[in-house]
């Protein structure tokens, strides 16, 4: 997999995910309590043997250079590596990058040379694990030049795609962005149909992952011949179509497309529950900055599908369907329910945890007696005793002076404080 080079899409601005995005990128953002959303497609690689890969890099990505310049090293003898390619003014172009489409187009001379066979662009939010070997494999049985991985989707969430039609042979003949109507009527396909390679659809849609394999000559004229092409799925693949042989890649393990803040809460609630993504293959392992923390200690603490991240301490709570991050501590009395703690940086000493209470800080953490149900709590927040986050009046959508709703979900930002007795 030498000739192969790997694109990760890192620098989508993340509008949707605010206000996890407010302070970093949104490959930065921390998912399973201990990962970010990056390593995910970084460890498929790895896992691939793919050990070329650039990640373009644009909005807020001083957390994200750095997680991948303190995780990632081949070492010296091997081309391989993590190459962080930012967003750069040229005599040609003084622009920020304009979408996925425009940044590899700016960012060609970089990631391809004479040894690349293969490019694979990947995006840079999505949870999934994927060997790339049989995404390859399928550009070149099909002598394709351009390949997408697809996965097939119900009805209900088909619209929220772009979806793709597919001959008999797994060659598309139509692609679609986030059609409705008669046009999502003919995109549909017939769910029990084999295909080619054996594979079944499993749903009346096929939707495109957002990954793709270009032969790099094609990817090369299609950026040339469309220099106002900014995105991929809306112009650059129908564009595709019109000209070069364009498979599919059927995937139908578990993915989701994190790009809501809905999407997030679901995707890191779900790891706790068996049947879902599962963090646990030691043949495929994800893969994330070493930290060299102690093992988590609990204090007479009742722990339900839950994940709590190592170098944690709870004390007398109650934690249900919740992932609890890094550093986390957490007090007696505490009850989470349906609750993402991210987990803390660092560790607070006596002394600053005393001038912090001197100063009525709360001390980082949660503390005692509080109630939290169907909330984030991002990095480093100091919520106070006997505090409820529990919108108890269902609000889909606020924003707060210390916290927002999203969703639904309660959000309470980086470093954020939650004085005592507070009620959300």
């Amino acid at each position: 997999m030498n000739d192969v080079v790997a694109v990760i899409m890192g620098g989508g601005q993340g509008t949707r995910l605010f206000p996890l995005t407010r302070d970093r990128a949104k490959p930065a953002v921390p998912v399973a309590g201990r990962i970010r959303l990056i390593d995910i497609p970084l460890s498929n690689c790895i896992n691939s043997e793919i050990m070329r890969v650039k990640v373009l890099t644009q909005f807020n990505s001083a957390s994200l250079n750095r997680h991948i310049s303190q995780t990632y090293y081949f070492g010296l003898f091997t081309r391989g590596g993590v190459d962080v390619i930012a967003a750069e003014q040229t005599l040609s172009n003084r622009n920020w990058f304009q979408g996925t489409a425009d940044a590899v187009r700016r960012s060609m001379h970089h990631a391809i040379d004479t040894h690349t066979r293969l490019v694979l662009i990947l995006a840079g939010d999505h949870l999934y694990r994927m060997n790339y070997r049989g995404f390859i494999n399928r550009h070149d049985e099909t002598h394709a030049d351009v390949t997408i991985s697809v996965c097939p989707v119900s009805e209900k969430d088909a619209s929220s795609f772009g979806l793709v039609h597919v001959d008999e042979n797994g060659m598309v003949t139509k692609f679609a962005e986030k059609p409705t109507g008669e046009e999502l009527e003919s995109m549909r396909v017939d769910p029990e149909r084999a295909v080619a390679g054996g594979r079944v659809p499993g749903a009346p849609f096929l939707a495109s992952m957002g990954i793709y394999v270009f032969s790099p000559w094609v990817l090369e004229e299609l950026l040339d011949a469309h220099p106002d092409a900014n995105d991929f799925g809306k112009e650059i693949i129908p564009a595709a179509l019109e000209k070069y042989r364009v498979s599919v890649h059927y995937f139908q393990g578990y993915w989701e497309d994190i790009g809501t803040i809905e999407a997030f809460y679901r995707a890191n609630i779900s790891l706790a529950k068996p049947g879902q993504f599962s963090l646990y293959d030691p043949d495929f392992p994800l893969y994330t900055r070493p930290r060299y923390l102690s093992p988590t200690r609990f204090n007479d603490s009742e722990v339900k599908e839950s994940l709590v991240a190592e170098g944690s301490v709870v004390g007398q709570s109650v934690i249900t369907s919740s992932v609890v991050g890094i550093r986390s501590i957490i007090h007696n009395g505490v009850e989470l329910d349906g609750t993402l703690v991210m987990g803390n940086d660092y560790y607070e000493t006596e002394t600053e945890r005393a001038a912090s209470l001197a100063r009525g800080i709360p001390p980082l953490g949660i503390g005692e007696r509080t109630v939290i149900r169907k909330a984030i709590l991002d990095k480093n927040c100091r919520i106070g005793a006997n505090v409820k986050i529990v919108n108890e009046e269902g609000v889909q959508n606020h924003d707060g002076s210390n916290y927002y709703i999203r969703d639904g979900v309660v959000i309470i930002p980086k470093d954020e404080v939650i004085p005592d007795g507070t009620v959300i």
